[in-house]
């Protein structure tokens, strides 16, 4: 009796590693003939992954376009989601959505990029603090957030971003 019970959880062990091994397969990291990989590893985008660069638009009022790019030879996706960013530690200055909902997911690599537009200061007056630079991080991955520095000093006021977009005009940051 005791080898029958010893068995069977060595079967579940067994069909837990033949799922997990299925599951890889078909998240494309199936093998050709020698071992070769035929398809690309895709995967969620992680801050280490790119690069960021702001610069300064004067449609609606005027709004910091941040573009991500992926570093050479990496290809993964950027989740519809705002970025996330701040300015400083104080919660005024945390970057906020503008939109609703999630966007489509948006595919990075080569040239290819990704686009969010960040509203600095979503107030009327003249409050705020005025920032340098920008702490930016692909949602999730904040542990990993850079520094990036924008192109002038900016004010900055209780921030919003749009989620990271495909085509740069459609992160014009309206509220």
């Amino acid at each position: 009796m005791r080898s029958r019970l010893a068995a069977r959880p060595a079967r579940l062990v067994l069909t837990a590693v033949a799922a997990a091994a299925l599951a890889t397969t078909a998240a494309g990291t199936a093998l050709a003939v020698g071992g070769q990989s035929k398809a690309p590893v895709e995967q969620l985008c992680g801050t280490d992954d790119l690069t960021f660069k702001v610069t300064e638009k004067t449609q609606a009022g005027g709004y910091l376009l941040v573009t991500a790019k992926a570093k050479p030879g990496i290809t993964c996706y950027l989740e519809g989601t705002f970025p996330s960013a701040g300015f400083g530690s104080h919660p005024d200055r945390q970057v906020t959505p503008v939109e609703q909902a999630i966007t489509d997911t948006v595919k990075v690599s080569g040239s290819k990029a990704a686009y969010a537009g960040i509203n600095p200061k979503s107030t009327n007056g003249d409050f705020g603090a005025e920032f340098d630079w920008m702490a930016i991080a692909v949602s999730g991955d904040e542990a990993s957030a850079t520094d990036v520095r924008l192109p002038s000093p900016t004010l900055i006021d209780k921030p919003k971003s749009t989620n990271w977009h495909a085509n740069a005009a459609d992160a014009v940051p309206f509220d």
